[in-house]
């Protein structure tokens, strides 16, 4: 028996007046509505029958409408019974197991397919990553992982191809051997082509095989060239997609190479994906220091009141490799170190510095931050760039090659190994701060760091003991993302004595000596945040579009004037154009002192 009721209303005479004439007015209003609604659904559902019992047990509310409370419904089981009252409709198929999913989690499984598994990055990062997360109990209970790729391989051979990478470094605990040999079962292989629609069937028959009736959810990491990106993700969202679960598909940079491919690269994965299962992965953004930013900003209150152009005089963000290209010239020399590592990583941690503070840690509220400040800045101007190229250069015995001299590389390229930039935020909290960044290959050490520089101090009594190096007199905020990730204040200190000298000193968190705990690698925590669904770094189509829309123009520039880059010895600190970069907004790189 189904009981309706409908909606209280006020009686076609006027509003009710008292308890007595409104409870018996509305009864007989509501009875003969009732009658009309078991009419019209008669006609359309069929036979139903009408509780018609009178509301004496009704509420009255302070509006003067009457709060009804629901009948009973009859042979009720405790699957069917609501909060409401109201007898569930049975689900879809689809529904109904997601449903059976969320009550019983020990049902489901996870299967991860590394697209171009006989790769270097999956051979080095992905299976490494993927093993490490077994390691820590970090993966569902029930998981498989496949390697696709078109080279010819057999099980037996994926698996010792992958335990020649993997380690047992996760806080060097016991029984490593053994939880090798567990993953090493997990993991199986199917060869087939990129642009194959058979040959991802013939991989969704294997998946299910070991997927054996669970409720399946399937994550396909395209460790693949850009060019074959479209095809890949054609055929496994066509032959390959989860029939009931969720399917999500992690993308490798470079995300394009302007504007307007970036856009073509979008518009061609929205055809077979939505939005909410294109992971956009950018390494950097899986960083331990990267990650710690956000805290360290908004968790403190000392440093919140300073973040802006009142107390910070500039920004810099500072990637450096100390070695060149080295055989994956073909690959660099396509892009750049502008697109390699500047619009994307360097990038994506300043937005994540200058954003004003989230609703909330939730994914969208973080991007939607990041979005705001990336549409706040200028575009970038080619009087604002310096680019370089790293040159042979002999130290005692030993020749370092330069970066024509890469078989790999065209002898004519003026392909930048080295970038310099001034950007600007122009918002209240930023104007007028030069955000610097500087990047580059075969350089004198490898780091990446961000450095906040802050104002000197008004009528700072000790300016003389400084003698006329303001920027030594300034403190400086240093985050360390790589290698030994630390954190460090530089502070004006007096030297222990009679007389008065001053000293700089670090407040230092050097990570290695206070926690014992070894960090994750950036794909670790990158793949279990995909897996889980959580997408705050990860890129979304909107924030990419912004992005290139920065770094577009110039890069146009650069290429159809054919700028050439200032050369530089293999080993040094770079071409002498950025220190004049620098200088122009009367700024000293950090990283030089």
């Amino acid at each position: 028996m189904v009981t309706l009721y409908s909606s209280p209303s006020t009686h076609s005479s006027g509003p009710v007046a008292s308890y007595s004439n409104s409870s018996i007015g509305l009864y007989n209003y509501h009875h003969n509505k009732q009658i009309a609604v078991s009419s019209i659904l008669s006609r359309k559902f069929g036979s139903l029958q009408i509780n018609q019992k009178p509301f004496w047990n009704a509420v009255r509310m302070q509006d003067g409408a009457v709060a009804i409370p629901p009948s009973k419904i009859e042979n009720e089981t405790p699957l069917k019974k609501l909060k409401n009252g109201i007898s569930p409709v049975a689900p879809p198929k689809e529904q109904k197991d997601t449903i059976d999913f969320d009550s019983n989690k020990a049902k489901s499984t996870v299967s991860i397919t590394v697209v171009g598994a006989s790769g270097d990055l999956a051979k080095k990062k992905i299976f490494p990553a993927l093993f490490a997360l077994y390691y820590e109990g970090c993966l569902p209970e029930h998981f498989t992982i496949f390697g696709y790729a078109r080279s010819k391989m057999t099980d037996a051979e994926l698996r010792n191809m992958v335990s020649k990478t993997l380690t047992c470094r996760i806080d060097k605990r016991e029984n490593c051997g053994e939880k090798m040999e567990q993953f090493l079962e997990r993991c199986f292989y199917h060869s087939g082509q990129y642009d194959s629609l058979e040959n991802f069937a013939e991989l969704d028959k294997k998946l299910k095989e070991h997927e054996a009736g669970r409720f399946s959810n399937r994550l396909f990491y395209l460790s693949i060239p850009p060019n074959i990106f479209i095809n890949a993700v054609r055929c496994a969202s066509l032959s390959a997609s989860s029939a009931h679960g969720w399917t999500r598909v992690i993308v490798e940079k470079p995300f394009g190479r302007d504007s307007e491919s970036s856009a073509a690269l979008t518009r061609s994965l929205k055809q077979y994906l939505n939005e909410d299962q294109i992971f956009r992965i950018d390494h950097y953004l899986g960083k331990e220091l990267v990650e710690n930013l956000s805290v360290l900003r908004f968790s403190n209150l000392i440093f919140e009141p300073l973040w802006s152009r009142q107390y910070i005089r500039n920004v810099q963000f500072i990637f450096s490799e100390d070695f060149g290209t080295e055989g994956r010239g073909g690959y660099f020399d396509h892009y750049g170190i502008i697109r390699d590592i500047m619009q994307n990583h360097l990038l994506q941690i300043l937005a994540l510095f200058a954003m004003e503070t989230p609703v909330s840690l939730d994914a969208e509220d973080i991007r939607n931050e990041k979005v705001k400040v990336l549409r706040s800045m200028r575009p970038l101007q080619l009087d604002d760039v310096i680019i370089g190229q790293y040159k042979c250069h002999t130290k005692g015995d030993v020749t370092y090659p330069g970066y024509t001299d890469d078989k790999t590389v065209p002898k004519d390229s003026l392909t930048p190994t080295f970038a310099a930039a001034a950007l600007f935020i122009d918002n209240a909290r930023w104007d007028g701060v030069p955000f610097l960044m500087k990047a580059g290959k075969a350089l004198h050490t490898r780091s990446a760091e961000i450095r906040v520089q802050f104002r000197h101090v008004p009528g700072n009594l000790y300016n003389k003991n400084f003698g006329s190096d303001l920027d030594q007199a300034t403190n400086e905020l240093v985050i360390r993302v790589q290698p030994n990730e630390a954190i460090y204040l530089k502070i004006n200190n007096k030297v222990p004595g009679l007389g008065m000298r001053l000293d700089r000193c670090n407040l230092n968190l050097l990570y290695s000596a206070r926690y014992s705990k070894e960090i994750p690698d950036a794909y670790e925590r990158l793949l279990l945040d995909a897996i889980e669904g959580e997408r705050r770094l990860f890129i979304r189509s909107d924030e990419l579009d912004a992005a290139w829309s920065l770094f577009t123009p110039v890069l146009k520039e650069l290429e159809d004037k054919k700028i050439v880059p200032e050369y530089y010895p293999y080993g040094s600190r770079g071409p002498i154009g950025a220190h004049y970069l620098a200088a122009r907004y009367k700024v000293r790189w950090g990283d030089l002192v």
